[in-house]
């Protein structure tokens, strides 16, 4: 089964939404889909961040 997808709204600047426009087309994916990878990603990195100090 898919994940349930909610609609946000944000605010973003220009140059940043014409480069994730740009990296989302070399991928072959849309705009809310790369964003999607990107925030997941971000998360990864941080809950792993945080447990590796929650270690320490």
């Amino acid at each position: 089964m898919r994940p349930l997808k909610k609609k946000v709204s944000i605010t973003l600047d220009e140059d940043v939404i014409e480069k994730i426009r740009l990296f989302a087309e070399e991928t072959d994916r849309s705009f809310s889909q790369y964003i999607n990878l990107l925030l997941r990603k971000h998360i990864s990195a941080r809950e792993a961040r945080d447990e590796a100090k929650s270690d320490e």
